[in-house]
């Protein structure tokens, strides 16, 4: 049976403000002016009281705060920010990863400091590219310039656990363009690096571009050849690719972003955020206003549905096989009282058989074809 009973020890929490809506972005995010920024704040004190009440909060491993762009706040509401955060998660391990994420131009040194203080240990900056035209075409606001005076601050403040997200498979992209990004990344010897390929969003400019054959992306084969060259470059350079789309140093994996990819329950706190407890998956509304009113009357939840076992079975399967370690049968026993082989025998050997999934003793890995072709193998896990 599902163990609905284990209390979360990741907290998720959305600031969905932004300095500007960019091209391909479909997250739940507004642009910041004329946002009731502090009337949002009260909002989330009211919720995380609210939570931690209905689902007590101890032990927390890992706190990630996520957008929109949370260094939009202003250092006087970030403070407050991070003494909500303080007060109703206090009850932490030691070894705490506390991730914010950010825009480079978005940090400058009262900022960082006021996130430091207030315990944050991991950044994650929204790099993108260091192709100063294609970060304009993408609709971000910073150039490479702010990328390394932001990164440059961070460092001295005290920040010595750094990631950088960049894109893949981007309008007029190429190769070489790609590489020349990746040499700029690489050359800064952060802790860790997502690099993700671009999916076009319903929702978005570049969905719209897109169907009017105006947005001129690369050919699949090129795309395929950047993220060959992206795993080539960054093990050579001694990362671990850890995830599909995510490598790091040895000891710096993303602890947060592995509790979802091994389908542990979490927290989610603010307008629009996903939590998991209890058996439930839950979604907040999204609006702002419309959160914020929610929020004085009770949880803001607009929708809540228990996951059925047969349904955490399957995101058992579909999340941890994107872990390069894979899914293991000790695990999956303890968390459904079952063997893996009982439920999911004939697509595990099937898999196994076309050379995308390897077998070991202790359970299934992507093989190197399979992590080219994972969308294929996670599509086996969901059943009728």
């Amino acid at each position: 049976m599902i163990q609905k009973s284990t209390l979360p020890r990741a907290v998720y929490i959305h600031i969905p403000f932004c300095t500007n809506k960019c091209h391909y972005c479909d997250f739940n995010s507004y642009v910041l002016k004329g946002q009731p920024v502090q009337d949002y704040l009260d909002a989330l004190e009211r919720e995380m009281e609210r939570t931690v009440r209905e689902v007590p909060a101890m032990g927390i491993e890992t706190i990630f705060v996520g957008g929109g762009t949370p260094t939009v706040l202003l250092p006087d509401q970030m403070f407050r920010f991070l003494q909500l955060v303080n007060t109703y998660f206090a009850d932490r391990t030691p070894s705490l990863e506390f991730s914010m994420e950010a825009n480079p131009g978005t940090t400058d040194l009262e900022k960082l400091q006021a996130m430091k203080e207030g315990g944050v240990n991991r950044i994650s900056f929204g790099v993108q590219s260091f192709d100063n035209a294609l970060l304009h075409a993408l609709g971000r606001i910073h150039n490479t310039d702010d990328v390394y005076r932001s990164l440059e601050n961070a460092r001295t403040v005290g920040f010595d656990n750094l990631s950088i997200d960049l894109m893949f498979g981007l309008p007029k992209q190429t190769v070489a363009t790609m590489e020349d990004t990746l040499d700029k990344a690489l050359a800064l010897n952060l802790q860790h690096y997502s690099i993700y390929s671009l999916k076009i969003e319903e929702n978005t400019l570049f969905h719209t571009l897109y169907h009017k054959n105006k947005l001129p992306l690369p050919e699949e084969e090129e795309e395929l050849e950047m993220y060959l060259t992206i795993m080539r470059r960054l093990k050579a350079e001694g990362y671990e690719q850890y995830e599909i789309s995510n490598f790091a140093r040895p000891g710096y994996a993303s602890r947060h972003n592995s509790a979802y990819w091994r389908n542990e329950s979490y927290y989610g706190i603010g307008a629009g955020a996903h939590g998991y407890m209890r058996g439930n998956r839950h979604v907040n509304i999204k609006g702002v206003q419309e959160y914020i009113d929610g929020t004085l009357v009770g949880l803001p939840i607009l929708e809540r549905v228990e996951v059925s076992e047969q349904e955490a079975m399957e995101d058992f399967m579909m999340v941890g096989l994107r872990l390069l370690s894979g899914v293991r049968h000790e695990e999956f026993r303890r968390q459904f009282g079952c063997s893996m082989l009982e439920v999911f025998g004939r697509e595990l050997g099937e898999l196994t058989t076309k050379h995308l999934l390897i077998a070991d003793a202790e359970g299934y890995r992507l093989s190197e074809q399979g992590v080219l072709f994972g969308n294929e193998v996670f599509a086996h896990f969901l059943q009728d």
